[in-house]
């Protein structure tokens, strides 16, 4: 068993030798942060079973400061992440790709967090098939940087040119990283993801020896705050993961913010889904906005978010923050925006503004762990899975069952042409 902060049992100091990954050793030698591939976490909540974590976005430092303590209270094996959009060239929080694994790295050596934790590149957008070139020279330098897993989303492109962009990009992800792929653009035009168009995908992989550890569906998620009730669609989640069930690939769940904790529980029990993306949640309830029981921000009859007096920060700031947010037409999800440029404000509030700021984004993580996604004590069994392999490479879940010849490029584009949308 993971022990309590900063007591770190012989297990961990094992795991700690072998289990962090070159890119991590190199930037912090002498660290006693567990930071691991995303294949290690994925991992754990398959041998659970039917457990899901937190893949948390961490928009500001003290969302990251939360969740660690949380995930360390509740013993779970987690991610924390950021996405292109948030931290990449053109972000929009102050939290980048490029700094992420090294804040997270501080705070776990600064509260003695026991549990493995990994750093992950969400969303990393191929928008168009331009796109790639660029991403062959960035990729790399997220993971010099400490990123030890990553999402390649060409969701956005047909389904030949996702399968397409895919293949060439792998080779510039570590072998021993976590990989995430995706089909169906989230919220997209499209409708939702089908069996058909999943499969193409991790078999058109899969002939290439391209192993993901998580597929991401668009199956009725939303980014940002949910304005429907429809939510998630766990029928077609389940009909799509048990279709792909040979290939080992679980689920990685989108757009959980807008999605009741019964729903949520759903997810974990009747899918394989092990990862969950909880962003627009955490930063609202940092804040200290009013949400419900999952984490969607409440709102008065003007439309206006509602602050809980005396929690996140102070009646001040956030008059300061919402007067800005006006003056730039940034209304519901697009308060995000106010991240990067309120970032140093935050960091400048006392001690004790920033320690309830902290609270509550570990409070509220703690019961989604321990009470939702049925992540608690998956510590131990990520650390078992590191020292089992003796590495901090775990290896596939699976091996190569389609054949390549049948996936060369030509033959992927005709095939394209023939899913059932």
């Amino acid at each position: 068993m993971t022990e309590k902060a900063g007591h770190y049992s012989a297990d961990f100091e094992k795991a700690l030798q072998v289990g962090r990954p070159p890119n991590v050793v190199k930037l912090f030698p002498n660290s006693k942060a567990l930071l691991v591939s995303g294949k290690v976490i994925d991992r754990a909540m398959r041998a659970k079973g039917k457990a899901m974590t937190i893949a948390a976005n961490g928009r500001n430092y003290l969302v990251i400061r939360g969740v660690l303590a949380a995930a360390q209270r509740t013993n779970a094996a987690i991610l924390i992440e950021i996405a292109k959009s948030e931290g990449g060239a053109t972000p929009y929080c102050a939290i980048n790709y490029w700094n992420i694994a090294r804040q997270v790295d501080q705070v776990c050596n600064e509260l003695g967090v026991t549990i493995p934790v990994a750093i992950h590149a969400d969303h990393y957008g191929i928008k168009k098939e331009e796109d790639v070139g660029p991403a062959k020279v960035e990729i790399p330098t997220l993971f010099e940087a400490g990123m030890t897993s990553i999402a390649i989303d060409a969701s956005h492109l047909p389904d030949d040119k996702n399968l397409l962009a895919n293949l060439q990009l792998a080779p510039y992800v570590p072998k021993w990283a976590g990989l995430e792929t995706e089909v169906g653009e989230i919220k997209g035009k499209e409708g939702l993801s089908t069996i058909d168009e999943a499969l193409f995908l991790i078999q058109g992989l899969n002939a290439h020896d391209i192993f993901p550890d998580w597929i991401a569906l668009n199956n009725g998620s939303t980014h940002g705050i949910e304005a429907s009730d429809l939510g998630i669609q766990v029928k077609l989640t389940g009909e799509i993961h048990e279709a792909l069930a040979k290939y080992k690939v679980s689920g990685a769940q989108h757009g959980t913010s807008g999605n009741n904790s019964d729903r949520l529980r759903e997810i974990v029990s009747k899918t394989n889904t092990t990862k969950a993306n909880v962003a627009t949640a955490l930063q609202m309830i940092s804040w200290g906005l009013e949400v419900n029981d999952y984490g969607n921000a409440a709102t008065d009859e003007d439309g206006n978010f509602i602050k809980v007096t005396g929690e996140g920060v102070t009646e001040e700031l956030w008059a300061e923050m919402t007067a800005d947010a006006q003056s730039k037409g940034l209304k519901g999800g697009n308060y995000k925006k106010l991240n990067l440029p309120f970032e140093n404000k935050i960091l400048g509030l006392s001690g004790d503004i920033r320690e309830r700021m902290a609270k509550r984004v570990e409070d509220f993580v703690y019961n989604m762990l321990v009470n939702v996604f049925n992540a608690q004590d998956t510590a131990p069994l990520a650390i078992d899975a590191i020292l089992t392999a003796g590495s901090y490479d775990l290896g596939p879940k699976t091996d190569r069952q389609e054949d390549p010849l049948e996936w060369t490029e030509s033959k992927i584009i005709e095939r394209a042409g023939t899913i059932n949308q």
